[in-house]
């Protein structure tokens, strides 16, 4: 009997410690929505972007340029990327790096991340970026082309955190940043390859910050960001069937929400914020309803008029 009693004492107890601390964390959730969360400074980290020679990755390396970061570019261009260095310069940047990378090799992945660990040090904020589309459909897509989609918008990440995380884990510090995509979250019409290698970084990057949360490492932080399309190239030709409620992104606005989501250390990043309601909304809604929605917003005619096939993010 008093062994049962303690066991329920035990359960108690740990149920009480549960309901306090959420408790605690739902205050803190709504003092934040109200007064934005502190920003921390980025000057002197080194930041490591992939696919920083244009677009998003161009446009991320100006911002922490401007932040005072040291700069590791990788690009497959070298001289996109050696223009991305010069116009970080021109921004504010006092120690920029570029080094041409294949994000989709392996082997080559490790060596430039060895090199970068030797002529610059262990990136403390690493945000992986590269990216391709193909843009076409399932069966009309050639393998050599799926595998390419998948290795760099997807395996690349597993080995750069191979490459970078052992240091973050020895100093319990650093940012682990996975530029993803809503179509890492919903299936889209003409965008398998590039739905499973979003879903896949997506999926990765959230395993591995559970896996340093219960090992204790609290100063390994992740930010995961799921936008819709952005005008970078990379969809051109593409639209939306309703641009009130799924616009396609500016990427001056993208960046500064996701240096902003950086700095504050928030953990998911989607945009625009329509898109937190369809993922809730898909959760639960029958099929048909949510079939009826998706033709309603035009989502299975987004990709019809692609014209922008493997530009980088």
């Amino acid at each position: 009997m008093s062994q049962n009693m303690a066991l329920k004492l035990k359960a108690a107890k740990k149920l009480l410690i549960f309901l306090g601390k959420s408790v605690l964390a739902l205050v803190e959730a709504v003092v934040f929505a109200i007064i934005p969360k502190p920003r921390k400074n980025v000057a002197g980290e080194i930041v490591l972007i992939t696919g920083a020679g244009s677009g998003l990755g161009r446009l991320l390396a100006l911002k922490f340029a401007q932040l005072g970061s040291v700069l590791v570019l990788w690009d497959i261009s070298q001289e996109s990327n050696e223009e991305t260095c010069k116009m970080a310069v021109e921004a504010g940047a006092t120690r920029v790096y570029a080094y041409t990378c294949d994000c989709s090799r392996k082997e080559e992945i490790y060596r430039v991340a060895n090199q970068v660990k030797k002529e610059v040090g262990d990136a403390s904020i690493l945000i992986n970026n590269a990216g391709i589309v193909t843009g076409r459909k399932f069966m009309d897509c050639p393998d050599e082309l799926i595998e390419k989609s998948l290795d760099v918008n997807f395996k690349s990440h597993i080995w750069t955190y191979k490459a970078f995380l052992p240091a973050m884990i020895a100093n319990n510090r650093g940012h682990l940043v996975c530029i993803s995509s809503s179509a890492g979250l919903i299936g889209m019409n003409g965008l398998a390859d590039y739905c499973a290698s979003k879903f896949a970084a997506y999926g990765f990057a959230e395993s591995i910050f559970l896996e340093s949360f219960t090992k204790g490492q609290n100063g390994i932080k992740t930010t995961i960001v799921c936008p819709f399309f952005i005008k970078t190239g990379m969809f051109d030709g593409c639209t939306t069937g309703c641009p009130s409620l799924l616009p396609i992104l500016e990427p001056e606005y993208a960046v500064r929400k996701i240096v902003d989501a950086i700095l504050q250390e928030n953990m998911y990043l989607y945009m625009p914020k329509f898109i937190y309601f369809i993922v809730f909304l898909k959760s639960f809604l029958p099929l048909k309803l949510g079939l009826l929605l998706g033709e309603y917003l035009g989502a299975f005619n987004l990709m019809d008029g692609f014209t922008g096939a493997r530009k980088k993010n």
